[in-house]
């Protein structure tokens, strides 16, 4: 997991990158655990989602990525504002942006996850 969360915390995701998050997640876990033995047809077999589940507890992976980007926010709220970190992440940019839709920002992020907590 800390390979594939690796600054997280500063990712603003997109609906498209979420089945591929969770595909890399599942796929790892397949790994890790191997195969199963199947005794009624006597031959191995890959484990569902449900058994992966079931098999290793662990915590959502954008639940992980949510809430460290929450506590990154926090971080940032509380730094002073000379310093740059702050000033990159409050400031606005200058120039303006490329018409069409617009893009969905960390800060976008942060509300929809502080809205559904």
């Amino acid at each position: 997991m800390p390979v594939v969360l690796y600054g997280c915390e500063n990712w603003s995701l997109t609906f498209s990158e979420e089945p591929r998050l969770k595909l890399c997640e599942n796929r790892v876990l397949r790994r890790i655990i191997g195969l199963k033995g199947d005794e009624v047809r006597r031959e191995w077999r890959k484990l569902y989602i449900e058994e992966l589940n079931e098999l290793y507890f662990s915590l959502n992976i954008f639940r992980v990525i949510a809430t460290g980007g929450m506590r990154w926010a926090g971080h940032i709220a509380r730094m002073r504002e000379y310093i740059s970190v702050n000033r990159v992440s409050v400031g606005k940019p200058e120039e303006k942006r490329p018409p069409g839709k617009p893009r969905r920002r960390r800060d976008d992020n942060i509300m929809m996850d502080l809205q559904e907590v």
